[in-house]
This record gives C-alpha cells, structure tokens and sequence, in this order.
C-alpha cells in the first residue's frame, strides 16, 4: 500500500493523529513518508495545518512542511515525513462552501489524486487526509474525498469516534465504501477516553460489525499533547500489526469492553 486515504466518520474525532500515528509506525521503520492534505480550512496562512501536525508528530526532526500549494513531486527522506497542502480556506467549513466564500478555486478530485500520486513516486507511503466525513463536498459538482480514492485505487482508512452515535455513522461510512467498491482498511478509534463509558465499552465489540472491517487500533484521549518523541516511542502500542503496531484487539476488546450483562 504506497497510498492511503484516511478518512473520518464525522469531524474532531482523531484523524489527524491517528493520521500521525500510522505515519510514525512507517517512519520508525525507515521509511519515507508524504501526509498529503487536499483542503484545510479554518486556518489563516501561516498557522501550522492538520499535515503539518501529523508530520511534526510523526517525524520529529525528520519534518518537514512543504506548505500550502507545495510541490508534490518532493523526494522523501526515509525515516522523515513530509507535509503538503493543496489548498487552504480561512472558513472552518466544509471545502466546498470554505472554497466559494473565500472566493478560491476549489479542490478537485483530479488534482488529489495527481498530487499523491507525485508525491508516491518519492515516497514509500502517502498518507491523504480527508476534511470531516468521507462524503464532505470538496467542489460544486458534488466530488467528494471517495471520489479522490476511486482514482487513485486506494484504500481507506476510517477513523470513528469511541462514543455512542458511532456505529450508525460507521455503517453508512461503510455501505458508502462499499457502494463505491472501495477498500476499506479497518477502523481506529481516534480518541479512547480515558474513562470510557458503556456506550464506549460495548462499542469495542460493535464496531467491526457496523464498519463491515477489523478494529486496527485505538488511539488515546489526548495522544496529540504528547511530545513528538513521546508520540513516537507509544504509536506502536495504539495501532494493530496490519497498520506497523503491536495494538492487539482481543486483548484490548477483553480488557476494556464491557461484558454482556455488565451494567454501570
């Protein structure tokens, strides 16, 4: 896989760091990295985006942010991360609207899809991160985040909230997938609480079955205050085997989900 999309069930759930974590695990393992943001929004120039907070995470050191409209076709490092950016909206809005109250061309699927296909040429992995849900509009033809993954025969990595309300927005993330005929990867948790409620617990076992797919990780509330160091020594842990980690589900699903019957 030199190309994944990674994608979410809603917005503020932990893709960015789940984002950062998978690339982490690929640079600890030599290799070199892209996290590729097709539409920030939300953000003046000059703040640093979700692509480049995964590659300060991820890489440390190794960082580096290519920037708003960088080049794509930058060569990486192996062990570094690199951060590129096609477009970004002051507007903290879908891209579509972010795009056209701005007054900037919106992103096409196209052009995601170019990019990170440039960017895999120099790279061993891309990391596309999407804006909010797998269906977000990025332009006024209706093209959506699965569209960029349908060019670019990737598959797609869901991020979900722990809480209750997300297996319904897993399923029909899902069956969106699967009307596409895309691959879906997995799910990861973006953010276990630290004190997980019922919902949280039973979710861990409802979870695969909503998404149709294996639970791939879960990532801790509050992962992205960690140092980059820190970050990088605990992404194994948060992570299953298939995405570079040692995070096993059973052992995780026994020791955190909640029993049939058990009742808080």
């Amino acid at each position: 896989m030199s190309v994944i999309v990674v994608s979410g069930t809603g917005t503020e759930i932990g893709k960015t760091v789940v984002t950062a974590a998978v690339a982490a695990l690929a640079a600890a393992a030599g290799r070199s990295v892209a996290v590729l943001k097709p539409a920030q929004t939300g953000l003046a120039p000059g703040e640093p985006g979700d692509a480049a907070e995964a590659a300060r995470l991820a890489g440390g050191a190794g960082a580096r942010d290519v920037g708003a409209g960088g080049t794509p076709g930058t060569v990486g490092t192996p062990g570094a991360v690199t951060a590129v950016e096609l477009a970004r909206y002051p507007d903290p809005l879908a891209p579509a609207t972010a795009a056209r109250r701005a007054g900037m061309p919106p992103v096409r699927p196209e052009q995601v899809a170019e990019a990170a296909e440039k960017l895999a040429a120099g790279h061993d992995l891309v990391l596309v991160e999407g804006a909010g849900g797998l269906l977000v509009r990025l332009d006024e033809r209706d093209a959506t985040l699965a569209d960029a993954a349908a060019l670019l025969g990737a598959p797609v990595l869901v991020v979900a909230p722990a809480g209750l309300g997300t297996l319904n927005t897993t399923a029909l993330t899902a069956e969106a997938l699967r009307s596409r005929k895309l691959e879906q990867l997995g799910v990861v948790v973006g953010s276990w609480p630290r004190d997980p409620d019922l919902a949280a617990r039973c979710n861990l076992t409802d979870l695969p079955q909503a998404a149709g797919a294996p639970l791939l990780g879960a990532v801790p509330q509050g992962a992205g205050a960690l140092s980059p160091r820190a970050f990088r020594e605990a992404a194994a842990d948060w992570l299953s085997p298939r995405l570079g980690g040692r995070w096993d589900a059973a052992a995780f699903v026994g020791a955190h989900g909640a029993p049939d019957g058990e009742r808080l």
